[in-house]
């Protein structure tokens, strides 16, 4: 199985303390494990990642070179990475903008896109309902883990 996970999991599973830490953890060890089929994520979720990493008040805080760190270590080896061209990025705007939807949802829709991309038969979020919403026709896709 093909799977896509997003941000939400990528960080869950990264932080001990994440209430989410437990779910995310098992599915990371099972991507590792090689008990999936194919993992994804793109190359805007590993910038998303990173940038959630070192900004978010953790406690401890994770410093860029440990978020850098998990990701060499735990997502560039196992995972494959999804890139969207220009193209796919301007009709993920237009997307959005012929819904009405401004700020950060742009950024799942991405997500949703990639996925799409890689024709990824799973896709993981801790976002369900709100990724639901903005691809109704993937709706049976979207779980988290």
């Amino acid at each position: 199985m093909k799977i896509y996970f997003d941000t939400t999991v990528l960080v869950a599973g990264c932080v001990a303390g994440h209430p989410h830490y437990n779910q995310a953890v098992v599915a990371l060890r099972e991507v590792h494990a090689k008990k999936i089929g194919a993992a994804f994520t793109s190359a805007h979720g590993l910038a998303e990642c990173f940038s959630v990493l070192t900004r978010t008040p953790f406690i401890p805080p994770i410093f860029p070179n440990d978020a850098w760190q998990f990701l060499s270590d735990n997502i560039l080896p196992a995972f494959e990475i999804v890139t969207l061209s220009a193209k796919e990025y301007q009709d993920a705007i237009q997307y959005c903008s012929q819904n009405g939807w401004a700020g950060g949802r742009v950024y799942d829709v991405l997500h949703l896109h990639s996925a799409k991309k890689a024709a990824c038969e799973r896709i993981y979020t801790f976002n369900v309902r709100h990724f639901q919403q903005l691809s109704p026709e993937l709706r049976d896709l979207i779980a988290s883990p």
